[in-house]
């Protein structure tokens, strides 16, 4: 447990990360809460507004932290990252809880079914399009950010994630789009492929 503080203490971003992350879903869930239990629908939009806000709040603890003379580290370059993904999979995340908490809690239609066949090979492809661009938003990100600071050495942490992001997306497309399309068709995919003929 002291190596845990003793982390956060070197590294108070690493603190505004995870409080971000647990903010974020502490939003949605409270406001999906508000929603379908309490039947408050301004105060469910009000706490799911407050999903972007919270990733403002992580990048502007970011930028004072390096403005304030903070030598970037691993953890700054996350935050960017974090921005990148939250904002571009935050949407499609809170439809998933969405339409699982309506479903439990609001008699709303169930999920719908895992896809299969050509659907999962689109969806993967969607997923892997919504990768690159959380990457590049993230890129833009730490570019701004090194912009901001300006001082090299302050910021050369910075510039090692931008190949790192390169990697992410790399990989998301081999295991995603590219594994779906190499893998055997299953007996469904080859009935359907026959009924269009």
């Amino acid at each position: 447990m002291n190596k845990i503080w003793d982390f956060i203490a070197e590294n108070p971003m690493a603190a505004v990360i995870a409080g971000g992350e647990i903010g974020f879903w502490v939003a949605i869930v409270a406001g999906l809460a508000t929603r379908y239990l309490l039947k408050l629908k301004r105060t469910s939009a009000v706490l799911l507004f407050l999903t972007p806000v919270i990733d403002l709040v992580v990048l502007a603890a970011t930028v004072i932290d390096l403005r304030n003379g903070a030598t970037a580290n691993f953890v700054h370059g996350l935050a960017a990252v974090y921005l990148g993904f939250s904002v571009v999979f935050g949407p499609s995340m809170i439809r998933w809880a969405d339409v699982r908490f309506a479903h439990r809690f609001a008699g709303g239609p169930p999920p719908p079914p895992k896809p299969r066949g050509r659907e999962k090979a689109r969806v993967e492809w969607r997923s892997w399009f919504n990768c690159v661009l959380a990457c590049g938003l993230a890129s833009v990100v730490l570019l701004l950010l090194i912009l901001v600071v300006g001082d090299t050495e302050q910021v050369a942490q910075l510039w090692g994630w931008l190949p790192r992001l390169g990697i992410v997306t790399a990989i998301w497309f081999a295991t995603g789009p590219l594994w779906q399309e190499l893998s055997p068709k299953d007996d469904d995919d080859r009935v359907s492929e026959e009924a269009r003929r």
